[in-house]
């Protein structure tokens, strides 16, 4: 088997979906936020694994069937539940504020990039996920200069 034939693999895909995820995780394990390497991971390659499935079956099932599209609109409707359930996990009666958004927008995206694995547009989705890890990283430090210079 060739390099070229493995990167189009199913199996190689899943796994970088999981890897990619994970790496996410990974980020938000440092931040100390309850969804971590394991969770990340697993929105990627369950986003993946849908959308192959739903590749592999296409031509099988009906191969005019709009179907593909069916499944992103499922996985955003399902990974919506996920991240509504972040957000009430999280919620504490003492505070005035929702917390855990973050927690589900990086699910959402999270997913987004399982997503675009599955496709095959695999740059896209190391992009997004470079992108994403500077949206945790970056972002939250001018966040915090931003807001720390606010309260003073």
């Amino acid at each position: 088997m060739t390099l070229n034939i493995f990167v189009h693999s199913v199996y190689f895909q899943t796994i970088l979906a999981l890897f990619l995820g994970a790496l996410l995780g990974i980020e938000r394990s440092f931040a100390g936020k309850t969804a971590g390497m394991r969770t990340y991971g697993l929105v990627a390659l369950g986003a993946c694994l849908f959308v192959v499935i739903s590749k592999l079956a296409a031509p099988v099932i009906d191969p005019g069937s709009p179907g593909l599209m069916y499944v992103l609109q499922g996985l955003i409707m399902g990974i919506g539940f996920i991240g509504g359930g972040a957000i009430l996990h999280n919620h504490d009666h003492n505070q005035d504020h929702a917390s855990g958004i973050t927690t589900a927008a990086g699910l959402w995206i999270t997913a987004g990039i399982g997503a675009a694995v599955g496709y095959g547009f695999i740059p896209l989705a190391v992009f997004s996920t470079i992108v994403t890890l500077f949206a945790f990283t970056a972002l939250w430090f001018i966040e915090h200069k931003i807001t720390g210079s606010l309260k003073k």
